[in-house]
């Protein structure tokens, strides 16, 4: 039978026989930090007895700020009221999200969370860590001892051999003493000197090996920071069985801190199809490592507003005058800065071909998709294990093979190149989340991109990059200023000329995007001249569109002509070339 409570408890359904069997655990006493008996005393514990568990992670849902987890464990239990003690839980885990549910003739009389107060970490990885750093330091400060006290070895012998060389000079001079005697000497010195100097070399680059190994394990304890803090958190579950030797399963779920997952995707052109393949990459540094088990990625986002945005009352007023040291208002009206001109990489479309037997294409898993009401939950074909490191672990959530038209696009203006665009729509069942792209012309990585939020049935235009086979001329063919016959109008005629020249081995078709100037004062005036062949689209901001169909080999050109007047004493701001 199932049980739950009224105190942020659930009720569940039963795992299966074979899950049940593999977490069944004998319950143990429960025992508070460094080994203590529980805080409330022998009394209490015989009217309330303590049991721990264990309750390992079987399944972790993933949103993009935080994660769900999954704890799930059992025990035997005689009849009566138990304290069933669950530990360690990360010091991120939302205890208002803690729930508890399971299976079992019981009955959920509270759930508390305390913290469990730690000396050293309780994750063996890290102390493993953590006693290596100690020794490595340890050992440093014993090869930094030595090697002074080989410095301090080679002082002594220096100064030896200087006192000692005044005293065999007179010595030798009295005739108290033997050459050899004195050559003896010098080589003892000097062999002792050489040894010292040898083993502080030797010294030197164990040093430099011991800081480099030193360096390394800094750095994975600096990865795992969410698993250094020695403080865990417990969850204590009081229940009251009803029968003798009944068997509980619990489960627990709760909401941590510290864990995201974000959307990558892979784009890849062949021919007239665009393959979509959407990769999950989750990281987590919530404290707790997640081993192999039911991974889950949800589009959901708790952290959005909860309610619907209420309208507040829209004020109009009359500008007033602000204190001169106090900002202006910002007028109505204002035309905010133009933001730049975004570019695109590089593209080719071409691809490998390969000889012998055609061998079947490799398969990808992809995840298996559950639609709710207002987001999606994907899972992964394969249990994946994620570290509490901070590292991201890829997993594939959908391969798409969606339709693409292709054309070109330029701005000569800009600059003189053609981009490769498709257009693709949106065929499947998912709605792809903002992330970036690698694009690939068939196995050739050609630019990096940014996907938007892409609907079911919605298009979107993908940037491919620069195609070189298209080549785009933009000349300025003419240009003259000249003073009117009458009266003193000034004005300047120019005319350019822009040439595009197909050289795939398939009909392509160019927007050629350019511009003629638009007048803000009444005193500048601007003239159409030529056309040709008339633009396909225009609008009142002076933007004209072509459009080229160009069989392979073929070239097409464009003649743009205009004047601009100027009355008497203006000067001309804002022309280019």
């Amino acid at each position: 039978m199932g049980f739950s409570s009224n105190n942020s408890v659930r009720r569940t359904t039963p795992p299966t026989t074979s899950r049940v069997d593999s977490l069944h655990r004998t319950a143990r006493p429960a025992a508070g930090p460094k080994g203590r008996e529980h805080e409330h005393g022998p009394a209490i514990v015989a009217a309330v007895r303590a049991v721990e568990i264990e309750a390992p992670v079987v399944g972790v849902t993933v949103y993009p700020d935080r994660a769900r987890v999954t704890r799930r464990g059992s025990a035997r239990l005689a009849a009566g009221e138990h304290r069933v003690r669950v530990a360690p839980l990360p010091l991120g885990l939302r205890r208002d999200s803690l729930r508890v549910g399971g299976r079992g003739a019981a009955t959920v009389l509270g759930v508390d969370v305390t913290t469990w107060r730690q000396a050293r970490s309780a994750d063996g990885q890290i102390r493993e860590w953590e006693q290596r750093s100690r020794e490595l330091a340890d050992e440093l400060a014993e090869v930094d001892d030595a090697y002074g006290i080989e410095a301090q070895r080679g002082q002594f012998l220096a100064g030896l051999a200087e006192r000692a060389g005044g005293t065999y000079a007179r010595a030798l001079a009295a005739g108290d003493a033997e050459p050899a005697d004195v050559v003896t000497f010098t080589d003892s010195v000097a062999g002792q000197l050489a040894d010292s100097h040898g083993r502080r070399r030797g010294l030197t680059r164990r040093r430099t090996e011991l800081t480099e190994e030193l360096a390394v394990v800094q750095r994975q304890l600096e990865a795992a920071s969410g698993k250094r803090e020695p403080d865990r958190l417990a969850a204590e579950v009081t229940v009251s069985v009803d029968v003798d030797d009944a068997e509980l399963d619990l489960e627990l779920t709760y909401l941590v801190d510290g864990a995201r997952w974000q959307p990558s995707y892979d784009l890849r052109l062949v021919d007239d199809t665009v393959t979509v393949t959407w990769f999950g990459l989750v990281s987590q540094d919530t404290g707790e490592d997640w081993p192999e088990c039911v991974l889950q990625l949800s589009t959901a986002r708790p952290a959005a507003a909860t309610g619907v945005p209420e309208l507040s009352t829209w004020y109009l007023d009359r500008v007033r005058p602000m204190p001169r040291a106090a900002m202006p208002a910002a007028s109505f009206g204002a035309v905010p800065a133009p933001a730049p001109p975004s570019g695109a990489a590089a593209d080719a479309v071409g691809g490998s071909a390969r000889t012998g037997v055609p061998q079947p294409k490799v398969r990808q898993s992809v995840a298996r998709v559950e639609q709710g009401v207002s987001a999606a939950t994907y899972r992964p074909a394969r249990p994946v294990a994620v570290p509490a490191d901070g590292s991201a672990y890829r997993a594939t959530i959908a391969v798409l093979e969606l339709p693409a038209r292709l054309d070109h696009v330029t701005v000569p203006v800009r600059a003189a190149e053609a981009h490769l665009r498709a257009t693709v729509r949106n065929t499947s069942a998912h709605t792809l989340l903002p992330g970036p792209a690698a694009v690939f012309h068939g196995a050739d990585f050609v630019a990096a991109t940014r996907l938007p939020t892409w609907a079911p049935g919605e298009e979107t235009e993908l940037a491919l990059g620069v195609d070189d086979r298209v080549r785009v001329e933009r000349k300025l063919g003419r240009r003259a200023d000249a003073r009117a016959t009458l009266g003193s109008t000034r004005r300047r005629d120019v005319e350019y000329r822009i040439s595009v020249a197909n050289h795939t081995p398939r009909p392509a078709t160019v927007e050629v995007r350019d511009q003629l100037p638009v007048s803000r004062d009444e005193s500048v005036v601007v003239r159409e001249a030529t056309l040709a062949p008339p633009p396909d689209e225009r609008t009142e901001l002076g933007e004209l569109t072509w459009r080229l169909r160009l069989e392979p080999g073929a070239s097409g050109e464009i003649t743009m002509g205009f004047r601009v007047e100027l009355a008497k004493g203006v000067e001309l701001a804002g022309w280019r070339e």
